[in-house]
């Protein structure tokens, strides 16, 4: 997975300028550097175009495209550039549950990353989207743990998901879950199925809606269809109606950093969620 990478552009594109040994303090610098730097967005699926999980079609797309791309593309450049700097990674898979019932059953359709260092087990995965994880998780339960946005745990499950770990995000006072994975090791092949579904099924969730989201200053920038919203770690969120395909448009190039793909199709699709 890892063999074609060119480490030097991915670093370039991520703003990563610093040491390259595979220590946890480079772990949580190439993680933080990736999620400020790389837009979450769902263009492809949208606009009914194919998403490719191949590496050259990763680096052409985010690396030297100006694009985005969402778990299997983000966490699979990660995890490639990971291993070419001598990380021992793991691709597991989890079901989102992020603005659903905790009890949801959602399908296996999240890339996760398992990193194996010396003195611990740790999880990574800047690929969930407005909820991106910025940190680097020990993989140890019902502990809470500082990110560079909001605090996160581990929480074992029991029950039908007994072995299976939820990840939760703490909003404000509140703690809310955001995807469950296991340690069943995932292969390309799986991905690629996954990945499948995620992209083309009427029944995904990507194919249905547009999304972009991408961390700022200010805080989480998050599109949903047609609504802009700001969501601050400190104060209330502020959310935007767009209008216009132009606006819409805008929003891609000028708050998300995107270059677009097929503008007419874009605009075709856009203006059926107004």
């Amino acid at each position: 997975m890892t063999d074609g990478l060119d480490l030097n552009a991915y670093l370039a594109r991520i703003c990563y300028s610093g040491s390259r040994a595979p220590t946890l303090e480079t772990l949580k610098a190439v993680v933080i550097a990736h999620a400020d730097a790389v837009t979450f967005e769902n263009l492809n699926p949208f606009l009914g175009l194919p998403v490719k999980l191949d590496l050259a079609s990763l680096q052409a797309k985010v690396v030297h495209g100006g694009r985005g791309g969402y778990c299997f593309e983000l966490n699979g450049l990660l995890f490639a550039a990971l291993r070419a700097m001598g990380y021992r990674v793991t691709g597991l898979g989890g079901r989102v549950i992020w603005n659903q019932p905790v009890e949801t059953v959602s399908p296996r359709t999240h890339m996760i990353i398992r990193v194996d260092m010396d003195d611990g087990v740790r999880l990574v995965d800047v690929g969930l989207g407005g909820m991106t994880l910025t940190g680097v998780l020990d993989m140890v339960p019902d502990t809470v743990q500082t990110t560079p946005r909001e605090p996160f745990r581990l929480v074992e499950e029991g029950g039908d998901w007994a072995g299976w770990l939820r990840v939760e995000a703490k909003i404000g006072s509140e703690w809310r879950a955001t995807c469950r994975f296991d340690q069943t090791i995932q292969r390309p092949i799986d991905y690629e199925v996954a990945n499948h579904y995620t992209s083309t099924s009427p029944a995904s969730y990507f194919t249905q809606m547009l999304v972009a989201a991408r961390l700022g200053p200010a805080g989480r920038r998050v599109l949903r269809n047609t609504e802009l919203g700001l969501h601050r770690l400190d104060g209330p969120s502020e959310r935007q109606a767009l209008t216009s395909v132009a606006e819409v448009e805008d929003a891609l190039r000028d708050v998300f950093g995107l270059s677009l793909p097929d503008r007419t199709l874009l605009r075709e699709r856009v203006a059926r969620l107004l």
